[in-house]
């Protein structure tokens, strides 16, 4: 019977010859086709991850070393490239036309760096995961694959865009996954999944091969069960990329969080923010719990007046609509992907038709939004007032960082809603109220999930740090993580 609780322990047990990759990857096939109702995986690479796997069997037998992630069993989020892999990011703007068959799919002529990185250091690719289209959901509901339930209860919405991916390491389909973040979307599935979801600072993982939503705010995240595991798969994918300009040369040193940190940290939170009208009255008491806990054990916890918050989520949705109107020109259905069928029309008409018919509802309302902001007359009244609450935040939290550590707040205001509670788009847009902080500074955040609600679901607490402040950030949240994770 094969079990995982981290990669370390699993590597043991590899040593002392107890399991094998082949039993792993065995294991997790069977678990994802037992859970196939779950609807977490677009693509599961089955021959190729049992090829793979007795691959690192014998090289291990034959004494080769063990890498960082040899043998550890990964999902990839279908907005990630993977050479010669379908990558669709759940639309049917990169499926193949209706009729033809799945082989017809967009598939991808290189790999993420992301990818290869994880590939080199001996990881199994299990499959992709489903996510909202192009990234653009809070609840796994906007794909074209239908949507994801949510292992703990299905009637409830796992969260998004990642959902996919949280759901493939919350109900064990495999050992770790990559999501994207561009404004909460692994940070608040792993909230509503019960499981860790790290977005890293920007630029710290290259976004080369990444399906773009809004450039300037998208980057890889990790969902994992344990702070080792998280700290492991950064020291694989981090580093400068010479096909990435955005990607940092300055590259922390992941694997010392165990040992780097201090006895005593200074802590921030937002009174604005847990005390907002639209929290969970039993999320905002057990984060104010923590933080007199925290107090009490001698760190510095202090209140910090924030003016900012309800500004935040109408200028990420101004910023990152621009952006995304721009970044999904790019699919026309005349150089790949869908195309519109009647082949007689003009060459606009087959533009619209086919972004008509390939484009979901979710994508074309941003796409739509994005358009206006940036249309003439509206350019200085919407973007523009965007970018200058951006710049007045990021110096706000530079301001905070120059006298604290970390900042505490919550994930998301509620626990994981009923899928019918999501139709509202307005009120799903403001629930992105916590986490879309990180985004537009670019800093490093992380969920974590400490906390059972009274109605049985889990929530998670977020903490965010400093730009490429992330061995300190895992070194707290390791330290959080072994002061009680609640019993269910």
């Amino acid at each position: 019977m094969f079990e995982f609780s981290s990669i370390p322990h699993y590597h043991e047990s590899l040593k002392e010859g107890t399991t094998s990759c082949e039993l792993a990857v065995t294991h997790y096939l069977d678990k994802i086709s037992s859970h196939a109702a779950l609807n977490a995986f677009v693509n599961v690479y089955a021959d190729e991850a049992l090829l793979r796997a007795r691959e690192l069997d014998k090289q291990r037998k034959s004494g080769m070393p063990i890498t960082p992630l040899h043998g550890v069993v990964i999902g990839i989020k279908d907005v990630i490239a993977y050479e010669g892999h379908t990558l669709t990011a759940a639309s049917n703007i990169l499926r193949a036309n209706p009729g033809q068959p799945r082989s017809k799919d967009f598939t991808s002529i290189y790999s993420a760096t992301a990818v290869t990185r994880l590939l080199e250091s001996g990881a199994i690719l299990i499959g992709s995961l489903n996510c909202d289209e192009f990234a653009m959901g809070s609840a796994n509901i906007h794909s074209a694959y239908g949507k994801v339930l949510n292992a703990l209860d299905t009637d409830r919405v796992p969260g998004g865009s990642s959902g996919g991916s949280a759901v493939a390491v919350q109900a064990g389909l495999c050992m770790a996954s990559l999501g994207s973040d561009t404004g909460g979307s692994v940070r608040q599935p792993a909230d509503f999944c019960g499981i860790i979801g790290f977005k890293p600072t920007y630029g710290t993982i290259s976004r080369y091969g990444l399906v773009a939503y809004a450039s300037s705010f998208d980057q890889i995240g990790i969902f994992a069960r344990t702070i080792a595991d998280v700290a492991i798969l950064m020291e694989v994918m981090a580093g400068p990329d010479e096909f990435d300009s955005t990607a940092a040369a300055r590259v922390p040193d992941f694997s010392s969080y165990s040992s780097s940190g201090k006895k005593y940290y200074r802590i921030a939170w937002f009174p604005e923010a847990l005390h907002h009208k639209g929290i969970d009255p039993v999320i905002s008491s057990k984060i104010k719990a923590v933080l007199e806990e925290l107090a009490l054990a001698g760190h510095t916890v202090d209140p910090v007046q924030f003016e900012l918050l309800d500004y935040l989520v109408p200028a990420y949705y101004v910023l990152t609509t621009a952006e995304a109107s721009s970044n999904l020109s790019r699919y026309d259905g005349v150089r790949y992907g869908f195309r519109a069928m009647n082949t007689g029309m003009e060459l606009n008409d087959l533009y619209v038709n086919s972004r008509t018919e390939g484009f979901g509802q979710e994508v074309k309302r941003r796409i739509m939004l994005g358009s206006f902001v940036l249309s003439a007359g509206y350019y200085d009244a919407y973007f523009t007032r965007a970018q200058k609450v951006r710049k007045i935040l990021k110096e706000k939290i530079e301001l905070i960082f120059s006298a604290y550590d970390f900042i505490i707040l919550p994930t998301s205001p509620f626990t994981a809603p009923r899928f019918e509670e999501m139709a509202d788009p307005i009120a799903v847009y403001l629930a992105d109220i916590y986490t879309v902080i990180a985004n537009l500074a670019g800093i490093p955040a992380i969920s974590l999930p400490l906390f059972w609600h009274n109605n049985g679901l889990p929530f998670g607490l977020q903490v965010m740090a400093e730009r490429f402040n992330e061995v300190s950030l895992l070194h707290f949240s390791e330290m959080l993580m072994q002061a009680g994770k609640e019993p269910l």
